[in-house]
């Protein structure tokens, strides 16, 4: 179907400021852009649809390069904690669903984080026994590197304190040996055989939920890791295939897959980017290290808020060699969760002792840097995949937490580019808001939303609204290998575009924060608008 999408301003991102008055669509491709006049003649005056833009803004389809879209619509259907200002908000949240539930049955909540609450001290089993006492409970920091879990919850899961600390994972206790409730990285997975089943139906309800919320903030596609947290493998990538493809809701879901699950996947003949024209499989997780909010990121220098504190290294570093290899047997990329400094080193080695066949990797975080790992990842064909939203979040916490004198390298987007290191970017949502207009605003002033002194974190690191915006949208495709198909408004590349009520290089940068979307566009469907 011929498409004639015109009346608004029209940005390429070929070029900083490039527009053009009107593009022409057939079919889910681009066939031209210039001026209406030019693609009417074109067209033979034959157009199937005119397609008004009523003085929006159009761009390519802003996609997000790092997210968990299941965990999305997870936080949208449970206790979202993640806006909550104090630990007794978050206890009281938690006994008024006890109250609405019948003993014995699950609570589960996603997103807590003492960061931002006054008090700073994080949430206990005896705290959230006396709030639930009759219900399991158990709720994910924001990070998802962390639960917190009552006693009810632990004995169903089996967990003492006898209980070892699993590969990877810390078992919290508290000064006296006694569990305090709290489980780190890989000792999460110890709670998996005491939770309900997760049925087919609730992946699925997650997914198509997770996905309107997409469309209506302007995500055409998003680069998505979910594949080894619902049990099997194949049901969640069903899920996926059920919900945009059969059921037709067009998202570009570009799926990462967990090594965990990497044999299922290549016996079923698989391979990286195989898949469909909505749904393509990506590079081979990896988890590097943890985070910051838990000190479990792996750091070179420890925490400067807890001395003798390194973090968790989630792998051995030989073990990341091995996991690396096996990525290159199946000719695929990785793409390394590594916050850490000493995480992201240990990820360079393993990457220069086993290159890739001509892929790009990417190395997801890259929060903490130092000038000789900057070098060594200029030489390498990487792409660091960072999300701008984390500088609002982490800071100013964060200088304590790793020293004001090992601060540098840190967050260093515009050094990153200036350097010539590619970039992409992402949310991480369900960790961070969705929403690709507070990343973009986060690159560009490195503010904190209500901040009254309005305090600039590292100003010599702020991108231009050009810069953040290509991190969306050229950065995004670049990262996955279809920088020859998406990412820009070229004849030929995708029909995805994402429409704003304003224009974010004539505003000041703190509209973005309430700005709307008027149109979500995939493969020339229109699947939101705010009309």
């Amino acid at each position: 179907m011929k498409q004639l999408w015109k009346n608004g301003t029209i940005y390429t991102m070929q070029r900083e400021g490039e527009t053009v008055e009107a593009i022409l669509t057939n079919n889910g491709k681009i066939a031209a852009l210039g001026t209406e006049e030019e693609l009417l003649k074109l067209a033979n005056g034959e157009v199937d649809r005119v397609q008004d833009l009523n003085g929006a803004v159009l761009f390519p389809g802003f996609v997000d390069s790092h997210l968990h879209i299941v965990g999305v619509g997870e936080t949208l259907l449970r206790l979202d904690l993640s806006s909550m200002k104090s630990k007794q908000e978050v206890l009281e949240a938690v006994k008024e669903k006890a109250q609405a539930l019948p003993a014995g049955e699950w609570i589960q909540g996603d997103g807590w984080n003492e960061n931002q609450w006054n008090e700073a001290q994080v949430l206990t089993a005896q705290e959230l026994d006396e709030a639930a006492p009759d219900h399991p409970v158990l709720l994910k920091r924001i990070c998802r590197h962390a639960v917190v879990a009552n006693s009810m919850a632990l004995e169903l899961a089996k967990i003492t304190a006898d209980t070892p600390d699993p590969e990877g994972g810390v078992i919290d206790r508290d000064a006296k040996g006694d569990l305090t409730g709290q489980l780190k990285d890989q000792a999460q997975d110890l709670m998996i055989p005491a939770l309900p089943p997760i049925k087919d139906e609730y992946i699925q309800k997650a997914l198509k939920t997770a996905l309107e919320h997409a469309w209506s903030l302007g995500l055409t596609g998003g680069h998505t890791e979910d594949l080894s947290y619902y049990g099997d493998f194949t049901r969640t990538y069903r899920a996926f295939q059920k919900i945009i493809e059969e059921d037709g809701r067009p998202f570009r879901a570009h799926l990462l897959v967990h090594h965990q699950v990497i044999e299922d996947w290549h016996r079923q003949g698989h391979s990286f980017r195989s898949g469909s024209r909505y749904v393509e499989f990506g590079a081979m997780k990896i988890f590097a290290d943890g985070a910051l909010g838990g000190r479990t990121a792996l750091l070179k220098n420890g925490y400067a808020d807890m001395p003798g504190e390194k973090g968790v290294a989630i792998h051995s570093p030989e073990k990341l060699k091995q996991l690396v290899y096996k990525a290159r047997q199946y000719d695929m990329p990785v793409a390394v969760h590594v916050i850490g400094d000493q995480a992201f080193e240990y990820m360079l080695d393993a990457i220069e002792e086993y290159p890739s066949n001509g892929e790009r990797d990417r190395l997801i975080h890259a929060q903490i840097l130092d000038e000789e790992l900057i070098k060594r990842a200029e030489k390498l064909p990487i792409v660091l995949d960072i999300q701008p939203r984390f500088v609002p979040s982490d800071f100013p916490w964060v200088i304590d937490r790793i020293g004001e004198e090992n601060m540098t390298w840190n967050y260093a987007w515009k050094t990153l580019l200036d350097r010539g290191i590619a970039l992409a970017a992402g949310s991480d949502a369900p960790i961070e808001p969705l929403d690709p207009l507070l990343g973009i605003h986060a690159a560009v002033t490195r503010t904190k939303p209500g901040d009254p002194e309005r305090t600039v974190y590292k100003e010599h690191e702020c991108l231009s609204v050009y810069e953040a915006i290509s991190l969306f949208t050229k950065g995004s495709a670049y990262v996955c290998h279809h920088e020859n198909d998406r990412g820009v408004l070229k004849e030929g590349f995708a029909a995805d575009f994402t429409a704003l009520e304003q224009d974010p290089f004539q505003v000041h940068p703190d509209e973005l924060l309430t700005m709307k979307v008027e149109k979500t566009v995939v493969d020339g469907k229109t699947v939101f608008s705010r009309a």
